[in-house]
């Protein structure tokens, strides 16, 4: 999943919803749009497999974070203190944690479960195809 290139559109839906005025975003080509558009100007982010960029950029100025051996890095860090997030086994950990009490969501199914629940009710969002962590960890913590 986590190599896997965005060439298509890969919606994502508010909660257990497929209905189009509930999509969140979409990604296409590693851009991720706001709702259904298509216009640059709703470019929230942009991934190249490693930095998360601010809109449509791809200046290195503009990287927001950057994904390294399964952890997010604020910015272009690589230092340890910098950890935002670190990915296992489907679920998201806060910082350099792996403890059960620090998970911020669980990836299992093309769907976002709140912390390590698994119960239908405690799904945030939905996508129509797998996403990259990194889109996951954005889209709950930074819009």
């Amino acid at each position: 999943m986590l190599n896997m290139t965005m060439t298509f559109a890969q919606k994502v839906y508010r909660g257990t919803s497929s209905y189009a005025s509930d999509i969140v975003c979409h990604v296409e080509k590693g851009k991720v749009y706001r709702g259904q558009s298509r216009y640059t100007s709703d470019i929230i982010a942009r991934f190249d497999g490693t930095n998360l960029y601010r809109g449509n950029s791809t200046y290195s100025s503009d990287i927001i974070m950057t994904w390294r051996d399964g952890k997010i890095y604020r910015g272009r860090s690589s230092y340890q203190s910098d950890v935002l997030a670190t990915w296992c086994d489907g679920k998201m950990y806060s910082g350099t944690s792996s403890y059960q009490s620090d998970i911020l969501f669980t990836y299992r199914d093309n769907k976002v479960y709140r912390k390590n629940e698994s119960y239908q009710s405690s799904i945030l969002l939905n996508s129509s195809a797998p996403l990259h962590p990194i889109i996951l960890y954005i889209l709950l913590y930074n819009l």
